[in-house]
């Protein structure tokens, strides 16, 4: 092989691998700052509503006992996955509610009206 070949083949590799690099360089950033935008808009828009209390099963609060904590709702298999016709129900597997424990809300009387 002549050298000029080798040169060329050795230019032509090395381009590519550079313009492969910026380009996938340029993808990332561009992810990131959509990212980044998202974050931000749900920050800004979402701060208006309270987290949602809910459990690894799916289930809200209100739906677990107090006492056992154990998940009150029954599901729906559907019958494909049994073989028959119909969708049947069942009782919940969950043992326990396990999410966010929503704070209790307190009235704390307002200090700016002078009566205290």
């Amino acid at each position: 092989m002549d050298p000029f070949s080798m040169v060329l083949g050795a230019v032509i590799a090395l381009g590519g691998f550079v313009a492969g690099r910026l380009v996938t360089r340029r993808q990332t950033k561009e992810a990131l700052a959509q990212q980044r935008r998202q974050e931000q808009s749900r920050a800004l828009g979402g701060g208006d509503r309270a987290p949602q209390p809910l459990c690894g099963c799916g289930h809200h609060l209100v739906f677990h006992d107090q006492q056992t904590k154990k998940c009150q709702t029954q599901v729906v298999i559907p019958g494909r996955w049994t073989g028959s016709q119909s969708s049947t129900y069942r009782q919940c597997m969950c043992q326990g509610y396990r999410g966010p424990v929503p704070l209790d809300e307190y009235y704390a009387p307002d200090l700016m009206e002078g009566n205290g």
